[in-house]
This record gives C-alpha cells, structure tokens and sequence, in this order.
C-alpha cells in the first residue's frame, strides 16, 4: 500500500513516515500544496494524509483539485483546529476522515486501515483463500494456524498478491506498492522477494506462479 503525505511540519511529517513505514507501507511526503497537487496527478497512492495549513497552495484546494479529476482516493485531513466549521467544510469538499492534532500514531495507523478497508469495498482484517490467511492489521501470515516467518517486505508482496488473488501483478506494481519513490530499488530485489516467498506457502493450497514477461499470480494449487 502507497501513502502520501502532504504536511509542512517537517518533524511530525518524519515521525509519520517512519511510524507508516514500519507498519509496511510505502511513503512519500511532500511539504507543500503544489507539489502535493503534481504527486497526486500521477494516481499510485492509496491514501493521502493532508494537513489543511499547506504553504503555496492550501490543504483545502489540493483537495478540490484532486476530486475535480474524479478520484475516490481516501483522504484523511490533519489540522490543528478544532473547528467544526473547519471540519464540515473539509468533508464537504471530499474528504473522508478528519483528525485534530495533536493525535496518537495508533489512531492514526487505525484511521488509515479503516480508509484502506473501505476501498477494497469493506474487506475484512483478515484475507483468507485457502488454507493461507493474513492479518492486514499485524501483517502475520498463517497455513493452517502455523504462523509464517516472514520479513516487511515478504508480508507486503503477500499481501499484494493476496489484494490480487488470481489477477496478474507486475513487478513494476510490486515496486510501486512496496517502495516510496526516494528508493531506489531494482526487480531483481521484487524476484528475490517472491522466491521466499514461494518457498514459505510452498505447503498451502495456494501457488505462486511467474508468467515471464509479464508478473506473478497467486492462485490455487492445481489451477490453470
């Protein structure tokens, strides 16, 4: 999962990243409202946390901007007023949670799995195909209640793939969602990644296959 945050308070902005990071997202920030409105234009992310004070273009009008282009992007607003007025208006305008600084990261992290559910239409904290379920909320892995060891990326390509089930998912995709854009990461990494994979469900019901030239998809055992 991508997420962009668009805050001009460098320290909470880093304190976001690295508390979202470590929960195995991949996250970009950006400290102003223009340049929120060009990352944005490029739609890879799966929720936007936006502070409303912005410098050069304010919290409120990136948000305009991005539902004039009819995205259904999760946004959840970050203030640091108390203002119902200043709340309706936010919601008015198309946003989709509002939180008032200051706030703890574990409702922060809460909020945005919420959002996330919400737009995989309301999905469960836990996938399950198979014999294989994964907790979105712990990111652990189980086959038939063994618990997989797996590492932040090996969960985040599982999970992608899970998202996916049955659908091919690129490496580029994988990159994508995995990687914020400061990271310079080559598909060899995204092979090594889905081989332990592979290796880990290698016992389940579900297989991992590689389409050469194309992706991989995860699918059940003994499906074409």
């Amino acid at each position: 999962m991508r997420i962009l945050i668009s805050e001009d308070d460098g320290a909470l902005a880093e304190a976001l990243r690295f508390a979202l990071t470590r929960a195995g997202y991949a996250v970009d920030w950006v400290g102003d409202g223009l340049a929120a409105d060009e990352a944005l234009k490029q739609d890879v992310y799966d929720v936007l946390i936006l502070d409303l004070g912005l410098p050069r273009l304010d919290g409120l009008e990136v948000l305009r901007r991005l539902r004039r282009r009819n995205t259904n992007l999760p946004v959840l607003i970050l203030s640091g007023r108390e203002n119902p007025d200043e709340k309706v208006q936010g919601l008015d305008c198309g946003a989709d949670d509002y939180l008032v600084k200051p706030f703890s990261l574990n409702e922060l992290q809460a909020r945005v799995r919420a959002l996330v559910r919400r737009r995989q239409g309301g999905a469960a904290p836990i996938i399950c195909y198979g014999d294989l379920n994964f907790d979105t909320v712990s990111r652990i892995a189980r086959i038939q209640g063994r618990t997989l060891a797996l590492s932040l990326h090996e969960a985040g390509v599982l999970e992608v793939l899970l998202n996916r089930f049955g659908r091919v998912v690129s490496k580029e995709l994988l990159v994508e969602q995995l990687y914020s854009y400061d990271k310079e990461v080559s598909q060899n990494a995204i092979e090594v990644y889905v081989h332990r994979v592979r290796k880990k469900i290698a016992d389940s019901q579900l297989t991992l296959k590689t389409l050469y030239g194309r992706g991989y998809v995860l699918d059940y055992a003994g499906s074409n």
